[in-house]
């Protein structure tokens, strides 16, 4: 089985590489948190593809898709969608928005004020929204990909804890090395179009692969290296918080992902080294005073990695 998800697997990234010129580093880390069933929150500077990367692999299954680009006005009821008054019936119909689909881009989502963006909570949560009392249940695959611009540009408002908790992993693109730019130049010169990719998969394949990363093995002693990582990040001063138990299950289960994508029906410690940074550093608020110093949160927490153990044999 672990064979044939490799190859559907494989097929889903190298179609996202038709369109998106970059580090396949990333395009792992986005199939990762895809195959995870966790939501992504892609932030870097203008134009380096995180909208590209988005609706590539949208594109690239062939499922129900949403968008929004937010903006300052941008509502709540513009996301969860609202009742509208039927006259023919006498009664309130719901219209469905954007968020009930599988995949949904949230465009700049940095670009609008928190009671919008906390619109998202319940669904990223619960796969649910809650319009004038009524819940609309999200079915099947689900999936929030979110881009930002740094917050330290004019005009955004810095996402909430309590939502960043709820995005499995933050990638940031960087500029793309020589070879990946010049690939992006013969796309452009191709004109190839994100608009027209064909898909190589359906919801269902997608379902099947998440169905099978939970049944990837998980041993005790790995179990246990992940709570003393979660452990670390608690007792470091220099971090306003640790990570939260939600971390811990988010990084396991990434973990289980991976060791899929690489042809295994276990986890190892090295699944976990690989992923600890995309998922937990945006859960890991610097003091204040670490702020004032300077310090990178990113070296903070790798340090910290260093110093606990990995299990032996594992």
């Amino acid at each position: 089985m672990t064979g044939n998800a490799s190859e559907l697997i494989k097929k889903i990234k190298d179609n996202i590489c038709t369109t998106f010129a970059g580090n396949e580093t990333t395009i792992d880390r986005v199939l990762c948190c895809l195959l995870s069933g966790g939501h992504l929150l892609l932030e870097d500077v203008p134009g380096v593809g995180k909208t590209t990367l988005a609706l590539s692999l949208a594109h690239s299954i062939n499922c129900s898709f949403g968008r929004v680009s937010f903006s300052p006005d941008t509502l709540p009821s513009d996301i969860t969608g609202l009742t509208i008054y039927n006259s023919a019936t006498k009664s309130f119909d719901y219209r469905p928005g954007p968020v009930m689909c599988n995949i949904f881009l949230a465009d700049e989502i940095n670009r609008t004020p928190p009671k919008t963006q906390s619109a998202l909570l319940e669904a990223m949560q619960e796969k649910k929204v809650t319009v004038d009392g009524t819940t609309h249940n999200i079915d099947g695959l689900f999936m929030v990909i979110a881009t930002q611009n740094p917050i330290e540009f004019a005009g955004t408002y810095p996402l909430p804890e309590a939502q960043l908790d709820r995005f499995m992993m933050k990638l940031s693109l960087g500029y793309p090395a020589k070879e990946d730019e010049l690939g992006l130049a013969h796309m452009f010169l191709e004109d190839r179009k994100v608009e027209n990719l064909s898909s190589v998969c359906d919801e269902k394949d997608v379902l099947e692969l998440q169905d099978m990363v939970k049944k990837v093995v998980v041993k005790d002693n790995v179990i246990e290296y992940v709570h003393n990582i979660i452990t670390a990040t608690r007792n470091e001063k220099r971090f306003m918080t640790g990570a939260s138990p939600r971390a811990m299950l988010a990084l396991i289960r990434a973990a289980q992902a991976n060791a899929l994508m690489d042809g295994r029906d276990y986890v190892k410690p090295d699944d976990i080294k690989q992923l600890y940074v995309p998922v937990l550093l945006h859960r890991l608020p610097l003091s204040v005073e670490a702020r004032m110093s300077h310090d990178n949160p990113e070296t903070i927490l790798k340090s910290l990695i260093a110093t606990v153990e990995v299990p032996v044999g594992a």
